[in-house]
């Protein structure tokens, strides 16, 4: 066997194992979080998340993450920053792609001290191959998939998926919730106008 094989077959070894794990911190994950019916639809069901709604006006909860490297990124590695979130249930979806698209547009014409993030549950694996496939190099995708702690801590886990409801935040620079866009439908984009006018206010008055 190559050098080559074998360290293929590591990273795929790894990848499974990974999801063996995450699947089964989830699932025990799920069994001790509250739950609320929300007003977003799956198709004509509407779908229970998990953890305790966020709310607009207060600090925004902390939590940690991964990157491409499953490096731990936490929110106060932006501390000073304004900082949007672009949240997908997977950035394999059409809808999510398009998504990630725009924001990694719009990021271009903000200024150095804003920070977009896309965060997903999908493995660092298949992100960093999403943005090498899609050319996505100027926001930071991040995964929520070894903790599930950011949906939890915002209440976007969706039950017996595993994935996160599609929604957009606004944390200003001085680590406030200003702005929440939960998308009603999880198959329909966000309103990007009414979201990205928020982010322009906020700079504003920052």
């Amino acid at each position: 066997m190559s050098a080559l094989s074998f360290t293929c077959r590591k990273f795929v070894i790894a990848g499974c194992l990974l999801s063996l794990s995450t699947l089964a911190g989830a699932v025990d994950l799920q069994e001790r979080l509250p739950e609320r019916l929300s007003k977003v639809k799956a198709g004509e069901q509407q779908i229970v998340l998990l953890g305790k709604k966020a709310e607009v006006g207060k600090k925004a909860p902390a939590f940690k993450v991964v990157d491409a490297g499953f490096k731990q990124t936490e929110l106060k590695d932006f501390k000073g920053k304004t900082v949007l979130i672009s949240v997908v249930p997977s950035v394999d979806t059409g809808i999510c792609s398009l998504q990630t698209k725009r924001f990694n547009t719009e990021v271009a014409k903000l200024p150095e001290d804003v920070v977009m993030l896309t965060i997903s549950t999908d493995l660092p694996f298949a992100q960093k191959r999403y943005c090498q496939q899609e050319q996505i190099d100027k926001l930071i995708v991040l995964s929520d998939a070894v903790w599930r702690d950011f949906g939890s801590n915002y209440g976007l886990l969706i039950k017996d998926m595993g994935l996160l409801t599609r929604t957009v935040l606004i944390i200003d620079n001085e680590g406030k919730l200003v702005y929440q866009q939960m998308v009603d439908e999880l198959a329909k984009e966000p309103d990007y106008d009414a979201a990205l006018n928020a982010l322009q206010q906020v700079i504003s008055k920052s």
